[in-house]
């Protein structure tokens, strides 16, 4: 049985609200121990969040773990611990192993050395000698796609450049553990193909990934378990298919992030709530036929609006367009209405999506919304086995094979 490289017990963080960590120097604690008897303690009340709280888990060798749930769930703190970033306030973590992170854009380099002497700084950072970043060096260059700004000031690349570079020293340097952040979303779709196909290769050498990602095709490619984070706490952990089903369940389900009719509009109105016509009441977005299907968006206004312009568009989980469409001289009357499309068929991979809606009069902004809950696609799959020759659409079709008669 494989040993467990990660473990963590209790582990908590806590963060005063509205306030960065600090560092001081010696001369700035001694000044702060010897004023502390004369500082009253009637100041503002401190505000405390807790960002982890009783977290408890072990990763054995070689095992790649997920770690899904939403923004500000938890998840990046708990891979800053991990990597020694930041100090745990209650609880332990034990790391056995060379640890080669990517947590953020720039993390462990300096922006005004060149690309070439950050590979260098990176490498020492993570405990390799010069000779063994000397043999890797021709790889990384060549998978980061940056010989030509090899010699170039840090401080020009762009964020994508540096995720390049950063990405290719990481994984290349052969740590026995990586973890990695959301931060592949930064580069382009082919890049972050290509990171994850050498993530897969990594893991097939038997070392350990611990991986952050919001977008689920990539989670069920690459892991093995996943952790489900929720308000600083694991909620749920086990086999990738079941774990990330039932999170994609929760979110379609609208449960955990309601629409905007508790929100206040504004004193013309706005886009209310989004839901699948003829969905189940459970998952209202989720999409579970290819077609037809019809979606309405509930839009509020105050007074008629004469000469409307209604925008709308479809994004995958990276953001990339997937269909958009806009309609001009849209008449509503004061009060709910409903905006409504119906698509015969609707053949997009399954996975997680995002609508965007817009509504302008005159061409001045009335509203623009950004629907959650997010729409959750759980459609048969219609596509190649090997994700890496998947595309966006998911087309049904018959094959046959028969022979053809050919006049000669």
């Amino acid at each position: 049985m494989s040993e467990a490289v990660i473990q963590a017990e209790g582990l908590g963080k806590r963060y005063r609200v509205g306030e960065r960590e600090r560092y001081f120097a010696l001369r700035d604690v001694l000044a702060r121990a010897f004023t502390a008897p004369f500082r009253n303690g009637n100041g503002r009340q401190k505000d405390y969040l807790w960002a982890l709280k009783d977290v408890s888990f072990e990763v054995k060798q070689g095992e790649v773990i997920g770690l899904i749930g939403r923004n500000g769930a938890g998840k990046s703190t708990l891979l800053k611990i991990l990597a020694r970033v930041t100090k745990p306030t209650a609880g332990w973590a034990e790391v056995r192993g060379r640890v080669g992170s990517l947590l953020e854009v720039g993390t462990g380099f300096h922006p005004e050395l060149t690309g070439r002497e950050n590979v260098f700084l990176s490498g020492a950072i993570l405990g390799m000698k010069r000779a063994e970043i000397l043999k890797k060096f021709d790889e990384i260059v060549a998978f980061a796609e940056t010989e030509r700004f090899l010699d170039t000031p840090l401080k020009h690349y762009s964020s994508g450049m540096q995720i390049r570079l950063a990405f290719a020293v990481a994984a290349h340097l052969e740590p026995e553990i990586l973890l990695v952040d959301e931060v592949l979303a930064v580069g382009d779709l082919s890049f972050q193909k290509k990171c994850l196909g050498k993530m897969g290769d990594v893991a097939k050498t038997g070392r350990t990934i611990v991986f952050v990602s919001h977008q689920m095709n990539q989670i069920r490619r690459l892991c093995d378990q996943v952790y489900w984070v929720d308000g600083g706490r694991i909620r749920e952990a086990g086999g990738t298919a079941q774990i990330v089903s039932r999170y994609e369940q929760v979110m379609a389900s609208g449960k955990e992030e309601k629409g905007r009719e508790g929100e206040a509009l504004s004193g013309r109105g706005g886009f209310m709530r989004w839901e699948i016509v003829d969905s189940t009441p459970e998952l209202p977005c989720q999409l579970s036929t290819l077609g037809p299907t019809t979606v309405r968006f509930l839009v509020k206004v105050a007074r008629p609006i004469q000469h409307g312009h209604h925008g709308v568009a479809l994004r995958g989980a990276d953001g990339q367009l997937i269909w958009a469409w806009a309609a001009n001289d849209v008449e509503l009357e004061p009060g709910i209405s409903q905006l409504r499309y119906t698509f015969p068929i609707l053949p997009i991979r399954p996975g997680v999506y995002t609508w965007h809606v817009s509504l302008y009069e005159d061409g001045e902004l009335v509203d623009a919304w950004e629907c959650k809950p997010d729409m959750i696609v759980a459609t048969e799959d219609h596509q190649h086995a090997r994700d890496e020759w998947n595309g966006v659409l998911n087309v049904p079709c018959k094959f046959a094979v028969g022979q053809a008669s050919v006049e000669t």
